[in-house]
């Protein structure tokens, strides 16, 4: 009941349709056996737990009567009562294999359909979501789903049980005790909720400071956010803003702790003075001989399995309204329909082809309404607003082996254009074509194994080297993959280090410099061996060591292989077969190196900014610019 009184304050008025209650049942199906079994123990187990009190106050007639066949009696109910205990516990065991089998299984089916949903959701979704607030309806919300099964749906239907037989039994015996017995309850349960509501109160206060500390220490613990705080000195001041919301959060805790204790010794001292009640009054019309003295202990143990039922059915409203809520959640995640998803009859991308086509492509990156939930960005409401298009009737061809530069000012529409290819985005208008098939229209599996994107930022999982690399191809040998770090210029460094390939890159990769990092996933991508790669400027950050050793690697990655190349450094892509310069969303210029000089138009002007003081700069190896902008 404390548990359901703290719920009840965070539901307020809250409501939950039928849609939901229906898909909950729809959702139970597969385990329809399992809880039938499941309840079918549970009634069981309630007529055995009154029983019991009952043949206890037989065993006490029987004494009282005496005669040559009281002790035969008396055995006889205590071996069934024993046999009750045993067939109880017997039945608690199969209870909970039962309980543990649906919750368990509920668990796993939540858990991994919303996974594989939301690792299906755009690029866009997981820019704008808090990662906390995911993470929690994959645990919180999940497991609030699962007692739906479990204790709500076993607690509603025990309790319902327990307290028809028991009042029925008790009303029998005696219906005065009862109802004077029950007298008391109102003196219990309007206090006590009172003291739940300020336990809501409270409990919502410490929820919310968990989630502040629980953000600080994931944005601190990371080695971003731990190395900001070093170079700004900054430990002192981390550490008293911790320590005045865990100081809160330990007020919090001894206020709790002391409402909780003393909502449990009301209900004890409330149960007890009730069973005193039932002891005098009863004794009093036992020692009249209007009851046996049996009775009055019957009615004494049950009166304790009466008290228990009617303040957790009280309640039932807010444990039924918890669980329906939590499926309501997680339901709201599944409801959200990801804006790139498979066709209903995909075209597959054939092995090898390297032409790609851009027709007239227009893109405008969806509005938060589209692509979001306001309760995933704790926000009151999503923004509906429609962004300007990005991009604006772009179109171009690249032949298979050719290398396509994408050039131009921050925001002109390079990066976006570029991971139109792989369908990380949708176009708005026209279309992009992998060989003669349009994207919306192949297999994300075919048209992706097709394309290889080396970015300015390549992620590693914090495993090992071995594991990031057979993300790429599960099946690669041992023999394969030396191969392709040798590629990659990282074979020495690798087999060089006391773990080999067994060697945990720790998170992000960063036990490893940036140009290590660059080289373990250019040999990721080798692996892959797409016919087709996108280049965002992946050498960007490097010292010039590091950026020599990446552009070797990069040399084999892009080797008899067509080429997508952003790039803002001009001096990398002078020997391009084709150069896009695009402005504002549109390509405005497109030609060669000497071409565009040529024609004096926005990259001869961008050349002579960027080499100002050097006219005739030296050709270099195609290589990603030092620019940590993220271009749209």
């Amino acid at each position: 009941m404390l548990s359901s009184l703290r719920r009840e304050g965070e539901l307020g008025d809250r409501r939950v349709g039928w849609a939901t209650a229906k898909r909950v049942a729809a959702f139970a199906r597969p385990y329809r056996r399992a809880i039938a079994v499941f309840l079918l123990t549970v009634v069981v187990g309630a007529v055995i737990g009154v029983a019991t009190p009952v043949l206890a106050g037989d065993v006490i007639n029987a004494i009282t009567r005496g005669g040559p066949e009281a002790g035969g009696t008396v055995v006889r109910i205590a071996l069934f009562i024993a046999g009750l205990a045993v067939a109880d516990a017997l039945l608690s065991l199969v209870q909970r294999w039962y309980s543990a089998r649906i919750g368990e299984g509920i668990i796993f089916d939540l858990r991994t359909r919303v996974y594989d949903h939301v690792q299906r959701m755009p690029v866009q979704f997981f820019t704008r979501t808090q990662t906390g607030a995911l993470v929690s309806r994959l645990n919180n919300d999940v497991l609030g789903a699962q007692r739906a099964f479990t204790s709500t749906l076993s607690g509603v239907v025990s309790n319902v049980i327990q307290l028809v037989l028991t009042a029925a039994v008790m009303l029998t015996l005696s219906w005065q005790i009862t109802a004077l017995s029950l007298v008391l309850l109102p003196v219990f349960i309007l206090p006590a909720r009172r003291v739940g509501r300020r336990l809501a109160d409270i409990t919502r206060e410490a929820y919310g400071l968990d989630a502040k500390m629980n953000a600080t220490m994931t944005e601190r613990f990371g080695v971003s956010g731990a190395m900001l705080v070093k170079l700004f000195a900054r430990p002192e001041k981390e550490a008293q803003r911790f320590s005045e919301r865990a100081e809160r959060v330990r007020d919090i805790g001894v206020q709790s702790a002391m409402y909780s204790r003393t909502f449990f010794v009301a209900m004890l001292l409330v149960a007890s003075l009730a069973q005193a009640l039932t002891y005098g009054l009863g004794g009093w019309f036992a020692v009249r001989g209007s009851i046996s003295a049996g009775t009055v202990v019957t009615l004494a143990l049950l009166l304790t399995r009466l008290y228990g039922p009617l303040t957790a059915l009280s309640n039932v409203r807010v444990d039924v309204m918890s669980a329906l809520v939590s499926f309501e959640r997680v339901f709201e995640v599944l409801d959200l329909r990801p804006s790139i998803a498979e066709p209903a009859d995909p075209r597959r991308v054939p092995p090898g082809t390297g032409r790609v086509e851009f027709r007239d492509v227009r893109f405008r990156y969806p509005s938060a309404a589209e692509v979001s939930l306001a309760s995933l960005e704790d926000v009151a409401t999503l923004d509906r607003t429609v962004s300007a298009e990005v991009l604006r009737g772009v179109s171009f061809t690249v032949h298979p082996g050719q290398m396509v530069a994408l050039v131009g000012p921050s925001g002109a529409g390079k990066s976006t254009t570029a991971m139109l290819l792989p369908r990380i985005y949708d176009v708005t208008g026209g279309a992009v074509l992998v060989g003669d098939v349009d994207v919306r229209e192949a297999s994300l599996q075919s048209l992706r194994d097709t394309i290889g994107v080396v970015s300015q930022d390549s992620h590693l999982f914090h495993e090992t080297i071995l594991e990031n690399l057979r993300y790429a191809r599960p099946d690669a040998t041992d023999d394969e993959i030396w191969a392709a770090l040798d590629r990659a210029q990282i074979g020495d460094l690798v087999r060089s280090l006391p773990d080999g390939l067994d060697t945990v890159v720790g998170e992000r990769g960063y036990r490893f410099s940036g140009g290590e990092k660059q080289r373990i996933a250019i040999a990721r991508l080798l692996l892959k061996a797409p016919s087709i790669v996108i280049m965002d400027e992946a050498t960007a950050h490097l010292d010039s060591e590091s950026e020599a050793a990446v552009q070797r690697a990069l040399a084999e990655a892009l080797s008899g292989r067509t080429a997508l190349v952003i790039a803002h450094r001009l001096s990398t892509v002078r020997d391009a077969d084709q150069i896009l310069v695009l402005d504002e969303g549109r390509i405005v210029e497109r030609g060669t190196h000497e071409e565009l000089v040529t024609a004096a138009g926005l990259y001869a002007e961008l050349y002579r900014t960027q080499f100002a003081d050097s006219p005739l700069p030296p050709r270099e190896p195609l290589e990603r610019p030092k620019d940590s902008a993220v271009d749209r």
